[in-house]
């Protein structure tokens, strides 16, 4: 071994070997480090666009939250709505089946009007009857003998000076 320590050769190869050694160590720890920077920007671009599609998921879910909430106070404004022309609707529906029943009430007065008319034309008329009946009877009974016939002669003459 002590002949290795005087050869010049062997020095010669180690430090050939220990400077090669150290320029790939340099070299090496050099790429090393690069490929470290490009990993970690990699990562840190990562982390970055992490956080923008983060920011941006945030956004969308107020947005939709926000639309949920205008979605569901349109909902209760229809519901309210249709509530209001619900009564509106029955309370139209009431009036017209008020005047359906005016007019309709008005009809039926009408019509007992027109019956009670009706009825009291019958029996004038009846009344008519019987009277012109009871008068034929009593004139019938008059008209008999002597005066009966001076009655007819007398009528028979007033209709003769009239129709000249």
């Amino acid at each position: 071994m002590m002949e290795l320590l005087g050869n010049t050769t062997f020095w010669v190869a180690v430090a050939f070997f220990g400077f090669l050694g150290l320029v790939l160590y340099a070299r090496a720890h050099k790429t090393i480090g690069t490929m470290l920077d490009e990993r970690s920007a990699s990562i840190q671009a990562q982390i970055e666009e992490a956080k923008n599609l983060r920011a941006e998921a945030e956004n969308l879910l107020i947005e939709y939250q926000r639309k949920q909430r205008d979605a569901e106070k349109e909902a209760e404004d229809m519901v309210i709505q249709a509530s209001e022309d619900a009564k509106i609707m029955a309370d139209q529906a009431r009036e017209e089946l008020e005047a359906l029943m005016r007019r309709r009430e008005r009809g039926a007065a009408e019509k007992i009007r027109q019956a009670e008319a009706n009825a009291v034309k019958e029996v004038k008329a009846a009344a008519v009857a019987v009277a012109v009946e009871a008068a034929s009877v009593v004139l019938a009974d008059s008209m008999k003998g002597k005066a009966g016939k001076a009655l007819i002669d007398d009528a028979i003459a007033e209709v003769e000076t009239k129709l000249h």
